[in-house]
C-alpha cells in the first residue's frame, strides 16, 4: 500500500492527558495499532503528547528526558512491534538545565530518523517552559518520501517550511497544540504553507481543555495543490489519508515556486 508513489499517513486528534506518561504511551500504542491496521506508514501525534503541553515549567523539567531516554525506547519498541513509524511530541532534556519542546520521528524498525527542537516559541507559555531550539532543518526518508518536522508555531513562519522544501522535503509533519481563537491558522495558514512551499503538510492538534487552554482541533493533511482533509473541531479521531505523488509532481510542474524563487538581500539605506 505504501510506496514511493503513495504514502498512507494517520493523525491522532485527542484531548491532552497531562502528567500521565504511562497513560499517553498506552494511547499511543492503541492508536498506532489502529493506524497500522488501516495501512498507515506513520502516525503523527500532537505537541508534547507524552506529558501534555500546558503543565508548567516545574513539571516540564521533571518529566523531560533525553532523545534516547526511556520514553523514546518504549516508543521505538511499539513502532517495531506494530511495524509503523511514529512521530510524537515530548519534553527533551538538553545540556545542563536546558529543556526543549521537541518532536521525534522513529521509523517502523524502531530506529530514530529525526529529532527536532521547536525553534519558534509561542509567547510566555512556551518561553517559561522551554529553551529555543537552534538546529537547522533536517530531512530524512520515510518509506521513500523525504520528510521534515516542525512544531505548532513554527508553521506560522513561512521561512522554515520553505527551507525544508528546498532541502528536499515532500512531507512536513507538524505536532501541534493550537488553541481556540486561532482557527484561522489551522484552516488557512497551514494550507497556505503546503501550497507556497509545494509539499504536503500534516498537522496534528488537540481538542478539549487543558487547564485554562482550550484547543481547536481541526487536524489536517494539506496538499501542494490546495487539497485538504480535515478532522472535526471537537471530536477525538484518527484521520487517515493517502498521499499521492502524482499530485505533488503535477502541482510542482504547474506552480514552480521552488524553481522560480529568487533570493535578495536587503541593504540598509544611507
Amino acid at each position: 500500500m505504501n510506496s514511493p508513489e503513495n504514502l498512507r499517513i494517520a493523525l491522532y486528534q485527542c484531548q491532552p492527558l497531562p502528567l500521565d506518561v504511562a497513560g499517553n504511551l498506552a494511547r499511543l500504542e492503541a492508536q498506532a495499532a489502529l493506524a497500522a491496521e488501516q495501512g498507515a506508514a506513520v502516525l503523527v501525534l500532537p505537541e508534547m503528547f507524552t506529558t501534555g503541553y500546558n503543565i508548567g515549567a516545574e513539571a516540564v523539567a521533571r518529566l523531560a528526558e533525553p532523545a534516547d531516554g526511556p520514553t523514546a525506547r518504549r516508543v521505538a519498541a511499539i513502532a517495531r512491534h506494530l511495524g509503523i513509524a511514529l512521530c510524537y511530541g515530548y519534553p527533551e532534556k538538553g545540556k545542563g538545565e536546558q529543556v526543549f519542546n521537541s518532536a521525534q520521528l522513529i521509523d517502523a524498525h524502531g530506529q530514530p530518523l529525526l529529532n527536532y527542537r521547536k525553534r519558534q516559541l509561542f509567547g510566555a507559555l512556551d518561553r517559561q517552559q522551554f529553551d529555543e531550539g537552534d538546529a537547522s532543518e533536517r530531512v530524512a526518508t520515510l518509506a521513500g518520501w523525504p520528510v521534515g518536522l516542525q512544531i505548532c508555531y513554527d508553521i506560522e513562519f513561512p521561512e522554515g517550511t520553505r527551507r525544508l522544501a528546498q532541502a528536499g522535503a515532500e512531507l512536513v509533519l507538524v505536532p501541534t497544540a493550537n488553541m481556540a481563537g486561532f482557527e484561522f491558522i489551522a484552516q488557512v495558514t497551514v494550507r497556505a504553507r503546503a501550497w507556497e512551499s509545494q509539499c504536503f503538510v500534516a498537522y496534528a492538534n488537540y481538542i478539549g481543555q487543558e487547564g485554562e487552554l482550550a484547543y481547536c482541533g481541526l487536524s489536517s493533511v494539506n496538499g501542494p495543490s490546495g487539497s485538504r482533509a480535515e478532522a472535526p473541531a471537537s471530536e477525538s479521531t484518527l484521520l487517515v489519508v493517502t498521499l499521492d505523488r502524482a499530485e505533488l509532481t503535477k502541482s510542482r510542474r504547474e506552480n514552480p515556486y521552488l524553481q522560480d524563487l529568487r533570493v535578495f538581500v536587503t541593504q540598509p539605506q544611507g
